[in-house]
């Protein structure tokens, strides 16, 4: 059971959001000119600890990273990412949505700061973003 109804719209709602599917992994991926800043999918049981749990994975700063994983039993290192800089946080758990908001927002905000400023600009006009 999904907790976060709202997820999908949300991060669709982001400037220059798009999501795929990519078939290999089963993953939902989000992205923001072809740069992944989310990601939904639910891992085979054979992948402890998560035990088929579906999940977000979002970049994160690491330490920021660590306090999370410290402060919630439900955001965990990030599931096939670079453990510093993903987690992963359960669909079923118990993180305040205003969390996990700030969360999407702020994964969104490290990839999309890693564009090119030209594309960055690009993404800014068309949405209506300055």
């Amino acid at each position: 059971m999904n907790n976060y109804g709202w997820l999908d719209s949300y991060l669709l709602k982001k400037a220059g959001a798009e999501r795929d599917y990519k078939v290999e992994w089963g993953w939902h991926r989000y992205l923001v000119r072809g740069k992944m800043f989310a990601a939904v999918c639910t891992p085979d049981p054979k992948y402890q600890p998560h035990q088929g749990r579906e999940m977000v994975i979002l970049k994160c700063e690491p330490l920021l990273a660590e306090l999370l994983r410290a402060e919630y039993p439900d955001i965990v290192p990030g599931f096939y990412c670079d453990k510093a800089n993903w987690n992963s946080v359960y669909l079923n758990g118990a993180v305040p949505d205003q969390v996990l908001k700030e969360l999407c927002d702020r994964s969104y905000e490290l990839v999309f700061s890693k564009l090119t400023k030209k594309v960055q600009r690009e993404i800014k006009e068309h949405y209506g973003v300055l």
